[in-house]
């Protein structure tokens, strides 16, 4: 990446599922290390199932000379959840798998497709906007905090006996 190109944050097209699919894979296999083998094929085959799946709100990226650097999905409250192991619907949207390829890390990829979210978020109205993360991706949550997301401890769940997944909500 260099600096005189531009970054382009935009709603996915379907044919780019593939490559929104690797990117998020790409972003997110670093956290297998920490994770049973197990649980890190659960939660792998679960981010295909979420990322491919044609009717789960808005599917954000961002792409960077051409190439698709960043993704993130933005869930509307009106959407049921893909899998029973989240959290119950939510009255408000949700970010989820934010995901920003490694080489293009630094370089407030993440913080964009973030800002657009939030941006989405007030201009339907909403009084606030939820996410979930987990203790393992702590750059993530630094970055959060910075944007003015606060604990919520009332979203957190757990998909599995040790495994807390902290809710975080920022009111607009």
């Amino acid at each position: 990446m260099t600096e005189s190109n531009t970054l382009m944050i935009r709603d996915a097209r379907a044919d780019e599922r593939d490559a929104t699919v690797a990117v998020t894979l790409a972003a997110y296999e670093q956290y297998a290390a920490f994770m049973p083998s197990f649980a890190w094929e659960m939660y792998r085959a679960e981010i295909v199932e979420t990322v491919t799946h044609p009717d789960n709100g808005d599917h954000i990226v961002a792409e960077w000379a051409g190439e698709i650097v960043g993704s993130v999905l933005l869930i509307s409250p009106e959407h049921e959840p893909l899998d029973s192991i989240g959290p119950e619907t939510s009255d408000v949207p949700e970010v989820r798998l934010l995901a920003v390829t490694p080489p293009a890390r630094g370089h407030g990829v993440g913080k964009a497709l973030m800002e657009e979210c939030i941006r989405r978020v007030r201009q339907a109205g909403f009084p606030s906007i939820t996410l979930h993360t987990h203790e393992m991706m702590a750059v993530a949550m630094r970055m959060y905090e910075k944007m003015g997301f606060a604990r919520a401890p009332e979203l957190d769940f757990s998909p599995m006996e040790g495994a807390l997944i902290k809710g975080y909500r920022m009111e607009l």
